[in-house]
């Protein structure tokens, strides 16, 4: 037998709920005949009559009355399947994997969420804490939609950058520092090639940015550690573990940190990754806007 027509099921239930043909007819915005065809067909595939027509009324039979019942359910349940597709591609509703590193997360992606949530309540933002290399793979792979990256990257077909924000590179010194030595008002490479250092792992964009900066100024030096995680760094830097570079942080959460300026400055470049917009669903399309509300001029 073949699958049920829903069409054909919700002209029955119309007709169960209105007590007419014509009257379903009105309500379906359907021709009489189209309605009578549906019943016909139901009451073929079913092999059993499904209403009785009296003078006054059509009521449906026992077996009718029995699909009336569960074809609510299955249109209610179809109706719902819709409503999801909709609120999804028109971006009211859905999932969006977002990548990026954790001195993001920590200090610029929050405000994006909590606007997010403000808007568009519907939209579930999965963030994965990833590094610029691994994120843009992702997203080439299938498995991210958007990617937050350090700028620049190679090149790449597939994928589309839009520059997003700055973010000024600052030294992180202890505080005791200042009571135990010298420290400049602006930190050179010269000066921080002496320190104690603690790095970002080599494998990041802001390694080669930092080395970049040291070699420069003809300076190379050696971290005692290096992590990929910007609190841990400072949490290192609180302790007088070291001193770092890292981008400039809106609020100091450690009282014992002290960020200074450099000398050359050094700017960290962020960017939006993704893949082109017309593959994009309206929930990716809709945290895309928002991120672009954020953007730096």
């Amino acid at each position: 037998m073949r699958q049920l027509n829903l069409d054909q099921l919700r002209t029955l239930v119309a007709i169960a709920d209105l007590g007419s043909f014509s009257a379903a007819a009105r309500a379906l915005h359907l021709a009489q005949p189209t309605v009578s065809l549906h019943i016909s067909e139901l009451e073929s595939r079913l092999g059993a009559p499904l209403v009785v027509r009296g003078s006054r009324r059509v009521a449906p039979t026992p077996a009718g009355a029995a699909l009336v019942e569960r074809g609510r359910r299955l249109l209610r349940d179809a109706d719902d399947a819709v409503d999801a597709v909709r609120r999804q591609s028109e971006g009211r509703a859905g999932r969006v994997r977002l990548g990026t590193s954790t001195g993001v997360v920590v200090d610029l992606l929050p405000q994006v969420l909590a606007r997010l949530e403000e808007e568009h309540a519907g939209i579930d933002v999965e963030v994965s804490i990833l590094g610029s290399g691994e994120a843009l793979s992702r997203l080439l792979a299938g498995t991210l939609d958007i990617g937050l990256v350090a700028l620049p990257q190679p090149p790449q077909p597939q994928l589309v950058f839009t520059a997003w924000r700055t973010q000024p590179v600052m030294a992180y010194v202890p505080r005791r520092w200042q009571n135990e030595q010298r420290v400049p008002r602006r930190i050179t490479p010269a000066w921080l090639a002496q320190q104690p250092l603690i790095f970002n792992e080599a494998i990041t964009h802001l390694y080669r940015l930092t080395m970049e900066w040291f070699a420069a100024a003809g300076q190379a030096p050696r971290a005692r550690i290096e992590l990929n995680y910007d609190a841990a760094i400072r949490s290192l830097v609180a302790a007088g573990y070291g001193a770092a570079l890292l981008p400039m942080q809106e609020r100091i959460e450690h009282d014992q940190i002290v960020a200074l300026p450099i000398s050359p400055r050094l700017t960290r470049r962020l960017g939006i990754a993704h893949r082109s917009r017309s593959g994009l669903d309206g929930a990716t399309l809709r945290v895309l806007q928002v991120l672009g509300e954020f953007r730096q001029a």
